[in-house]
């Protein structure tokens, strides 16, 4: 599994570089706060080409032709929808937790792997933990077509929450939809979160513990802008 999120982290350092826009392969990705009130508009306008239900059903049809604009309005847009709860549990996520932290596994542990992982994200879509164990479980079974979707996704949204900031200060935090995507990006990142708090009003700061300890250039943490989440949680559960 460790080679799957290497793999990730590669692609996620060369899109952080804290430069103007940033490149992945040829095509320039440009860094962007979102407009939250422009998103919520347009994904629930039936007549957008953002409209949510349209951008989702894109998704699951397996479409590797969405473009990273269609990627953020999908997943900054969940906030929005009336289903969403950021801080929602699936059992699957914990149910196989030994087998994942194994090395090696047999073919029928990855069987395993795959039907866990596949519920899971048929109740959340953009588990990013489940999506990696997916891919890794995928490609030793030698599904390398299957595995090429669901990396392709994987890839998209983590460009689509590292498009929307730099995560050096609140200026510039990363927004994300669901708390631990947080920690996914800091360990996509190649990094070790060691500490959190919350910073009024509405971010989390995630401190971290670099692994390339020649990069001097990593910060001393990341900030992640919660404001819609927590809206959003807080209207559907004022309890």
């Amino acid at each position: 599994m460790r080679k799957i999120l290497l793999t990730i982290a590669v692609t996620m350092m060369s899109l952080t570089a804290m430069a103007a826009p940033v490149r992945r392969g040829e095509k320039k990705i440009a860094i962007e706060r979102p407009d939250m009130e422009q998103i919520k508009s347009e994904v629930n306008n039936p007549s957008s080409q953002y409209y949510y239900p349209r951008l989702m059903e894109m998704y699951q049809r397996n479409d590797t032709v969405m473009t990273l604009p269609q990627y953020r309005y999908l997943y900054l847009g969940t906030v929005f929808q009336e289903d969403y709860n950021p801080y929602r549990h699936n059992s699957a996520d914990t149910k196989l937790q030994d087998l994942y932290q194994q090395h090696n596994h047999t073919r029928a542990q990855l069987d395993s792997i795959i039907t866990h992982a596949e519920k899971a994200l048929a109740d959340d879509p953009f588990d990013l933990n489940q999506m990696s164990y997916l891919i890794y479980a995928l490609e030793k079974r030698g599904k390398v077509n299957k595995a090429a979707i669901w990396q392709y996704r994987l890839n998209h949204l983590l460009e689509a929450i590292v498009s929307t900031g730099t995560g050096v200060d609140t200026d510039n935090a990363w927004y994300v939809i669901n708390p631990r995507h947080e920690y996914n990006i800091i360990n996509f990142l190649g990094n070790v979160a060691t500490g959190q708090q919350y910073v009024e009003p509405y971010f989390d700061y995630i401190t971290i513990s670099p692994q390339n300890n020649a990069n001097t250039k990593t910060p001393e943490g990341y900030f992640f802008n919660i404001k819609n989440l927590l809206e959003e949680y807080y209207r559907k559960f004022p309890e």
